[in-house]
């Protein structure tokens, strides 16, 4: 077995993948981290992986997994000044916000509970549900570009819309309602960012969206317990009515993971796809006269510039990546990014080609954790490109695209098109 070194001079470019000024951009500081130092140690509990295959090992090894509540954060410990590199340090408070927004959320969660509430929530999401979910998401995506202008924003008019509504008639989220429950959603969505990134104003923010998340949802129990009906509020009332096998925090908590998972990653998933087309005009012209490359071009998206940059795991006992050792309560950093562009899953990996065969991406993780939306997100995703595509070649960008502020859940902000 390998002992990797700690290179502390490290931290100066690990911070430098978080920085906002590469947001729209990361790939080509990816492709340093996997180029020269594909598993790299800048603090002695912190691993930063960048290779696909390390990234794949590490989230299928049940070595692998959460980091308790209350342990310390390596990553947050090691881009603070003056942090030691021979321990770990901090405490659950360095994970910003992330820690008390997502607490008993399956983001936060291992094995036994982990599994108990996926299979609770898994049904509404099998491949046959969501075929049947295919007329409604078509209706819901004609009926938004009905009336496109010569100036558009795929972001406004289509890429947000049209999850949020997906996702709202799944859990019966009244039309009413809809409009805060995604400003809180929006609000909530850098929660997953590194605690460091997210300044005081931010995080007062995230609390007040918490709190407004929780009380609707709290208040939304009694309303479907006097009152159930078809949607999976309902029937994770009837779960905890019935048996107990799912507390009432357990419903909010899962159903504003639901909300917020369910159309942010989607949205930028759609104006990924729409802005990677525009940019490899070959691509378009080829999908344009081949509709039944779309699902492969979703795959490719996925791969191309995924939803998810970053995803985390903490050694739960000393474990091994490949055959360098992990002491216990180190965290390993996976750069999803970076991992799929790595040049084993294909020639030219830094290349848009919808031809490919890209489903070994890790944009929907893998493991355990694997997203249980991923069905869901890749027909709606589809079905908004085959709606999109035949007005792309007579549009342009109207001017550049605006990106989120976020490290983790990146996507565009706004992407404006003209009549070309």
């Amino acid at each position: 077995m390998t002992e990797i070194d700690v290179r502390p001079e490290e931290l100066r470019d690990l911070a430098s993948v978080f920085a906002p000024g590469h947001v729209e951009d990361p790939y080509p500081l990816y492709a340093q981290w996997r180029a020269r130092r594909p598993i790299a140690r800048p603090h002695e509990y912190l691993f930063v992986l960048s290779r696909h295959d390390d990234c794949a090992a590490v989230l299928a090894d049940p070595a692998f997994g959460i980091a308790p509540a209350g342990a310390a954060n390596p990553l947050r410990a090691a881009l603070r000044p003056g942090a030691r590199r021979d321990q770990p340090a901090g405490n659950a408070a360095d994970h910003g916000v992330f820690a008390e927004v997502n607490t008993r959320s399956m983001l936060r969660m291992n094995p036994p509970d982990h599994s108990r509430l996926r299979r609770l929530v898994s049904g509404a999401f099998t491949p046959a549900r969501v075929r049947a979910l295919v007329p409604r998401i078509e209706a819901i995506a004609s009926e938004l570009l009905g009336d496109v202008g010569s100036r558009f924003d795929v972001i406004g008019q289509l890429a947000l819309p049209l999850p949020v509504r997906v996702i709202s008639e799944l859990l019966g989220i009244p039309e009413a309602d809809r409009p805060r429950l995604v400003t809180w959603s929006e609000q909530l969505s850098r929660s997953l960012d590194p605690g460091f990134l997210l300044p005081p104003d931010v995080r007062a923010t995230m609390r007040v969206a918490r709190d407004g998340f929780h009380e609707y949802l709290r208040a939304l129990i009694p309303e479907r317990r006097r009152n159930p009906g078809e949607d999976l509020v309902s029937g994770l009332v009837a779960v905890h009515d019935e048996d107990g096998r799912l507390t009432e925090d357990e419903i909010i908590t899962t159903c504003r993971l639901l909300l917020i998972a369910g159309h942010e990653t989607t949205r930028s998933l759609i104006g990924g796809a729409v802005l990677a087309l525009l940019r490899n005009p070959a691509q378009l012209a080829a999908l344009s006269s081949d509709p039944g490359l779309t699902d492969r071009c979703v795959e490719e998206v996925l791969r191309y510039d995924p939803p998810v940059q970053l995803l985390v795991r903490s050694a739960l006992a000393e474990a091994k990546i490949g055959d360098v050792v992990v002491p216990a309560g180190a965290t390993a950093l996976m750069l999803v990014g970076a991992a799929n562009r790595d040049e084993v899953l294909g020639a030219s990996p830094d290349a848009f080609d919808i031809t490919r065969d890209a489903r070994r991406h890790l944009a929907f993780g893998h493991g355990i954790h694997f997203c249980l939306g991923a069905p869901l997100a890749r027909v709606e995703a589809a079905i908004a490109l085959r709606h999109l595509v035949p007005l792309l070649p007579q549009t342009q960008l109207a001017q550049a695209p605006e990106w989120k502020p976020h490290t983790v859940l990146r996507g565009l902000e706004h992407l404006w098109l003209a009549a070309g």
